[in-house]
């Protein structure tokens, strides 16, 4: 594949510019300005566009390509809730326009949308008040974590020091804590793979700010002493927080403000289908029962007395702004269009389906890997190839296999307590035909380690890249172009 650098002809161009007629009334400072022209290749627009599209066509997508990626929940995105969302009437709204003096009335359907979508999302976890500003699932993580410190500020509780995080939470759990001011505790795992609630009783005294749960958890099994653990956190005056990245495992079956969580953060992408990877964009609501309420981020959207919807600054206690405006609005349009579609009996059978494949395929590869926790599985399975490898092919090398049987592989190597891991999420959008295929491929995959172990290292071999060295390439890292062409030149 040619790079576009080597595409370049010179003065061929893909756009020209008229001549500017505005004048130029501020000089760049002659330390600022170029003394030569940037080095960019000289292509025409057909070029470029051919380049990016063969590029484009090297990628897997979900549109294109099975991905059982454990944990991240990649599933397909309808088109109708992307067509929603183009709609002109939202995406020409300026973001700050309803903030502005009269703006409110030229944004009343879209505070509408926000208004209703905390309603539902409040009925769907149990909790009364949401906030839709954080951008992203680590970002209401941040969220929800300030929310804990600031009520722990108010009630004097000056001693908290540390929240407390079970070895199967999702890694981005301890950063948001550390990020907030806090130390983390780890709580290991029992034999099932739920909490240990004697190690759990050892660690919890009152220094204990709170505890950061997921639930299904990473290793996609229930944890069945909620109500237990929450009683030793409460007991401290600690803050039960709830990593709402699993979610669509238990719509409709399972509300976790009900059972003793205080603050939850929801991934649409995860749970309600809005677009996910690329490093944006996203969108993670969080909602608090009445206790974390008077801390919510302002500003919140209100519905006032003769109906109208509006922007709400007056709450004292608020941890303030979490974002410059009102969340990643157009993934919360298609949150709101995905729910509108489902509706309770929808969501229901999303979370059923999602648990029904994960099972079917943890039965039908039982047989050939080994599986972490024998027990019902929620939305993933954890398998370890520790059989494999005794045999010379590891997690990595099965993955480097799939990407040439037109799979993206599943998550490996985590979680970190599994040798070996592989963690397979086949979401509830995957047909059994997909399912069927995807599971032929991994037993195909186990008989090759047993009959031809040494190939794995020739994997993949119908992609562009083959087998990078992929220690170097984390620990030598190549930022820029110039750099890498420099190196290799």
């Amino acid at each position: 594949m040619e790079l576009i650098f080597e595409k370049s002809v010179e003065g061929r161009k893909g756009f020209r510019f008229g001549d500017s007629d505005v004048p130029v009334r501020v000089q760049v400072p002659a330390a600022y300005a170029r003394t030569q022209d940037a080095p960019l290749p000289e292509v025409s627009e057909l070029d470029v566009v051919r380049h990016y599209t063969r590029l484009s066509q090297m990628n897997f997508s979900i549109d294109t390509h099975f991905y059982p990626l454990g944990s991240c929940t990649m599933k397909y995105n309808p088109k109708f809730t992307e067509a929603l969302a183009r709609l002109s009437g939202f995406t020409d709204l300026h973001p700050l326009l309803a903030q502005l003096s009269g703006g409110e009335r030229w944004t009343q359907g879209a505070l509408q949308i926000l208004y209703e979508l905390q309603q539902w999302m409040g009925e769907i976890t149990g909790f009364k008040h949401f906030t839709m500003q954080p951008l992203a699932g680590a970002h209401g993580e941040l969220t929800g974590i300030m929310l804990m410190a600031a009520y722990h500020k108010s009630k004097g509780n000056h001693k908290k020091k540390y929240v407390i995080i079970p070895d199967s939470a999702h890694g981005t759990n301890p950063a948001s804590a550390a990020i907030a001011g806090y130390e983390t505790i780890t709580i290991p795992s029992n034999k099932d793979g739920g909490m240990d609630l004697q190690a759990l009783r050892d660690a919890v005294n009152e220094q204990t700010a709170g505890l950061m749960m997921t639930v299904p958890s990473t290793y996609g099994v229930f944890e069945p002493n909620i109500s237990a653990i929450a009683e030793v956190i409460h007991a401290v005056d600690g803050i039960m927080y709830y990593d709402g990245a699993n979610l669509n495992a238990v719509l409709g079956r399972f509300r976790p403000g009900d059972v003793g969580f205080d603050v939850m953060h929801i991934n649409t992408h995860k749970t309600f289908t809005t677009p996910h990877g690329g490093g944006g964009p996203g969108a993670g609501p969080v909602g608090v029962n009445d206790k974390l309420a008077p801390f919510l981020p302002v500003s919140r959207v209100v519905r006032r007395a003769d109906g109208a919807f509006a922007l709400d600054y007056n709450f004292a206690q608020s941890i303030g702004y979490i974002a410059s405006f009102y969340g990643n609005f157009g993934l919360l349009v298609r949150a709101y269009a995905y729910l509108l579609m489902l509706g309770r009996e929808g969501l229901a059978d999303t979370a059923d389906h999602a648990v029904l494949n994960a099972n079917y395929i943890m039965k039908k590869l039982a047989p050939y890997y080994k599986l972490c926790f024998d027990r019902i599985c929620m939305h993933e399975s954890v398998f370890s190839a520790s059989q494999q490898a005794a045999r010379g092919v590891h997690a990595i090398d099965i993955a480097k296999f799939l990407i040439d049987q037109q799979v993206h592989p599943p998550t490996v190597y985590f979680p970190i307590s599994v040798p070996e891991a592989i963690m397979i999420e086949p979401t509830e959008t995957e047909s059994k035909q997909t399912m069927d295929y995807y599971i032929g491929k991994m037993v195909e995959a186990d008989k090759l380690s047993q009959t031809d172990p040494a190939v794995f290292k020739e994997f993949p071999k119908t992609m562009p890249v083959s087998r990078p060295d992929e220690v170097k390439a984390a620990r030598d890292v190549k930022t820029s172009f110039f750099a890498a062409t420099t190196d290799a030149a």
